[in-house]
């Protein structure tokens, strides 16, 4: 119990309520062409699993929601936010230490917000652990690894957040805190069975203290780094420099342990005990070997002390600054844990105190900081989360998101002749239409090559596979009508633009991606240098030989949009992808 020292865990984010039921059914209705009322119950499950991800359990259950609605969003996100239009959901969340808002029409606030409350919902699990038993220690260190894990992917996957708790620098100093928390509960483990005065066994206990008390001071360090400084907790830099002197000071009294406790016998392994001892320091004391110093009694005493010197300073450190910190001050456990170690510090070295001290002049060593039980952070597994898609009626989602543009669904009526539908169908789901003859009912009725089934018989069958849909006709093949929707897509010949060099409209004027670029850009009349014809402009002078190669002409329906002035193609490559 000595050894259990608050820990730290990071709050939640708070948000308000966010309406996702006019928008969504307003892009159903346009994107989509399907009513957006009877997706009703689909917006109203969204709206609830996001409720109650406001206040989530404090335990595993909470954690597996947060992660399903964080997965949710990702169908969300490539169903209804397309590039090119923004939905108008304006979502807010509050600074998690300062308590700013950030208002954004960007989802991706929302999942790093999300991102973030995992991360701190792990950090809340860590803390309310058992620290007096080995599970509740095994569990505290596995959450802080998940925790420093998914803190560490929102600052890798989401950057230019617009909000403190958020940016890189904050995450860099939660990331450290977290690990360095696993490590001090890693050092706890190894504490509870009891600690035995035995020479091996105190120099790992040292080095392994030493390693939590190294981790500290550089969290310690970056808390008080611009421009975290400003909006980290006072409270939570003191503790870290806090926890930083109290474990270097366990350290040291564990080594004086064992100088003063351990002297050299017949039985000792010599060697051994030598090798521990040349692990212990990046140099030793001048004039000092390792088998001096286990050889000869006087000079052990001697360095013995000079560690409980360094652990006694250390210990007053903690308590000075621990009693500068008002919040520090009133947390009783604290208090009786410093006191405590000072208290036994001082009472070791009184024990050994000499009329000669003050002509001792051994200075105390750094002691070597090593752990055979490396924290490291674990990645957030979202795998292990099962999500089903909320809106998967819509249609598979590598066909029906909103990045892709379709038609609204034709409705085709034909009849079989000979028993031949005059077509056949590939790839799905959904399936396309491939091979159709020409002179075939259902060509004639307006089915066209490559488009996308989508019912049959007023049936929805865009999730079936190609022997489905041929399995439906053969059931229908004996009515005399036979109904199918299609739809068709829209993007193909923008996809074309995107890949030529150069594109004609009419086949009047070439123009080329650059031309279409600088189009609106003015030109400077004053310069009379006549500038050198580009390659990819030649197309513009050479008007009259437009069916070259370097043209792709587009097919265009109606002789009025021929003479609309062209969108740059570089306008497709702006999006909102950043949280600014």
């Amino acid at each position: 119990q000595t050894f259990s020292i608050p820990l730290i865990p990071l709050g939640l984010k708070e948000t308000k309520d966010v309406d996702f039921a006019v928008p969504l059914k307003d892009f159903i209705l346009e994107h989509y062409s399907e009513d957006g009322s009877e997706y009703e119950d689909e917006i109203a499950d969204l709206m609830d699993l996001r409720q109650a991800c406001r206040t989530p359990s404090r335990d595993e259950s909470g954690v597996e929601m947060l992660m399903s609605y964080f997965l949710q969003l990702g169908f969300v996100e490539n169903r209804f936010f397309s590039p090119s239009r923004n939905l108008g959901i304006l979502f807010t969340w509050y600074d998690s230490f300062t308590g700013v808002p950030v208002c954004q029409k960007n989802l991706l606030l929302e999942k790093a917000s999300l991102l973030f409350n995992i991360g701190a919902l792990y950090t809340q699990i860590g803390t309310r652990c058992n620290r007096q038993t080995q599970e509740g220690l095994q569990k505290a260190i596995d959450t802080f690894q998940r925790a420093a894990g998914v803190l560490n992917y929102l600052k890798e996957t989401f950057t230019h957040t617009p909000s403190y708790d958020m940016s890189p620098a904050m995450l860099s100093v939660l990331v450290k805190m977290m690990l360095a928390q696993a490590q001090e509960c890693v050092f706890e483990q190894i504490c509870l069975p009891g600690i035995r005065n035995e020479f091996f066994t105190l120099v790992k206990l040292a080095q392994e203290v030493a390693k939590v008390g190294e981790i500290y001071m550089l969290v310690n360090t970056a808390m008080n780094q611009a421009p975290v400084k400003e909006n980290i907790p006072y409270s939570w830099s003191k503790l870290a420099q806090i926890k930083s002197d109290h474990f270097r000071a366990l350290a040291h009294y564990f080594i004086a342990t064992i100088l003063s406790d351990h002297q050299l016998r017949q039985n000792d392994d010599e060697d051994q005990q030598e090798k521990a001892i040349s692990q212990l320091y990046d140099h030793m004391p001048e004039g000092l070997t390792p088998l001096t110093l286990l050889r000869d009694r006087g000079q052990r005493e001697q360095l013995g002390k000079a560690h409980l010197r360094r652990a006694i300073v250390y210990h007053e450190e903690a308590l000075r600054v621990c009693g500068l910190c008002r919040k520090l001050r009133n947390i009783e456990i604290l208090q009786e844990i410093l006191s405590v170690a000072h208290k036994r510090s001082r009472l070791k070295y009184s024990q050994q105190e000499q009329e000669d001290d003050f002509l001792s002049l051994v200075q105390a060593p750094d002691i070597l900081p090593k752990t055979d039980h490396k924290i490291e952070m674990i990645p957030p597994q979202f795998s292990k989360v099962k999500v089903k898609d909320f809106f998967e009626r819509l249609g598979p989602l590598a066909v029906f998101s909103a990045k892709q543009r379709w038609t609204a669904p034709r409705t085709i009526n034909f009849h079989c002749e000979a028993g031949s539908l005059g077509f056949t169908v590939k790839g799905g789901p959904p399936v396309h239409i491939y091979c159709l003859d020409p002179a075939c009912p259902a060509a004639s009725a307006g089915l066209r090559e490559g488009d996308c089934l989508v019912s049959i018989g007023g049936v929805d069958c865009k999730w079936l596979g190609v022997s489905e849909i041929l399995e439906k006709f053969k059931n229908l093949r004996g009515q005399q009508d036979i109904e199918i929707q299609v739809i068709s897509c829209q993007d193909a010949t923008a996809s074309m633009y995107n890949k030529s060099a150069t594109y004609s409209v009419g086949m009047q004027k070439t123009y080329s991606l650059i031309c279409l670029a600088m189009e609106e850009d003015k030109i400077d009349t004053t310069k009379k240098v006549a500038p050198k014809m580009s390659f990819l402009s030649w197309g513009t002078k050479n008007r009259q030989k437009a069916a070259s190669t370097l043209c792709l002409p587009a097919v265009i329906t109606g002789s009025s949009s021929a003479k609309k002035k062209l969108a740059s193609p570089f306008t497709l490559l702006s999006s909102e992808g950043s949280l600014y």
